[in-house]
């Protein structure tokens, strides 16, 4: 029997995890609108789709209501990375709990099914490891991420709200540390920074000492769990975490994009941005046992890929600060004091 080919939404859809994800469903059959406003997101991560007949662009802000009859909704839009979320920390929150908000309602209309996309940011810095989904975190509510961490947090609030009171089919991805092409090549995400600095030869920077850890998990591997959660039975509603379990260090990382990319960049050393988490692996698992899920490629050979798509993005660009690549917003706003975190 043909699978169901479903009419799917995703929020976010022209950025690094919805561009990749849209391309999945696309290939499964699915027809998939790819709503964006371009804050973070880049159209050059969907132009190889823009023909597909299946696939549909829509330019829209997630704090704006929207109606649009569809089967299941993605809710991967706000921007990730420390540089980005921090330039305009009331959009951020917004972007979480009014983007929840108008996406549930949506969900609830057309009764579609709806996942998340909420982040290991929720553990703040924890003082659980590794963390398991139980873990309630370790949260600084009023700090320079608060924006991002508490935004999210209060999104799966909203999400189990509709669910209890409406009966609404949710399922919450908890994502850790993701990574592949299509990143965002200035968005101080550590590994982002580490391959362009390594490809430039400028130094890699790594903030304090280096020691603390991080999970990296190539982003088909994600996308590949994505799909799973979203087709569980209904009683499953997560969170699930979705990440490498394999842990490394901030300098261990550093030391392999070195390797990998032959470049004589010197490492040096600056202090840790505030609310910096110490360490950073998943418990998967729930993930494991629920989704028959876990990461099959080797850190190496993501970042050979990774570092491939770098290379031929420096390599097209003719712009030294590669704004160029970045979403239609982003690209105009005025600059980004840069404060690089190896945050998710």
């Amino acid at each position: 029997m043909a699978a169901e080919l479903k009419r799917i939404l995703i929020t976010g859809g022209a950025g690094f995890l919805g561009s990749h994800l849209g391309e999945r469903l696309l290939a499964q059959g699915h027809e998939v609108i790819c709503l964006d406003n371009f804050y973070t997101g880049s159209k050059r991560n969907i132009l190889h789709l823009l023909d597909n007949p299946l696939f549909s662009l829509l330019e829209h802000d997630v704090t704006n209501p929207l109606f649009v009859q569809v089967d299941e909704i993605y809710n991967l839009a706000c921007p990730a990375s420390p540089i980005h979320y921090q330039h305009d920390p009331v959009h951020t929150t917004k972007t979480s709990v009014m983007g929840a908000i108008n996406m549930l309602g949506l969900a609830k209309r057309v009764n579609a099914r709806i996942m998340h996309a909420s982040t290991s940011e929720v553990y703040g810095d924890p003082e659980v490891h590794p963390q398991p989904e139980e873990y309630w975190g370790h949260v600084n509510p009023i700090g320079l991420r608060a924006c991002y961490d508490e935004g999210k947090r209060c999104a799966e609030t909203l999400f189990f709200d509709y669910h209890r009171r409406h009966g609404l089919e949710i399922k919450i991805a908890r994502i850790f540390n993701t990574y592949g092409p299509r990143m965002h090549p200035d968005d101080g995400r550590v590994v982002s920074n580490f391959i362009v600095q390594a490809l430039k030869g400028e130094p890699i920077t790594v903030y304090g000492d280096g020691s603390q850890t991080r999970s990296f998990c190539y982003v088909d591997d994600l996308v590949e769990a994505f799909i799973r959660l979203m087709n569980t039975p209904k009683e499953i509603t997560g969170p699930i975490n979705l990440g490498n379990p394999g842990e490394f260090t901030i300098l261990e990382l550093a030391e392999k994009v070195l390797e990998l990319t032959g470049s004589k960049s010197q490492i040096i050393r600056k202090p840790l941005p505030s609310d910096d988490p110490q360490q950073r692996q998943p418990d998967i698992s729930r993930a494991r046992d629920i989704l028959k899920w876990e990461p099959t490629l080797p850190l190496a050979d993501g970042l050979l890929r990774t570092i491939a798509y770098f290379d031929e993005l420096l390599s097209e660009s003719s712009q030294p600060n590669l704004k160029v690549y970045t979403g239609a917003k982003a690209a105009t706003a005025e600059p980004i004091e840069r404060r690089e975190s190896h945050g998710a």
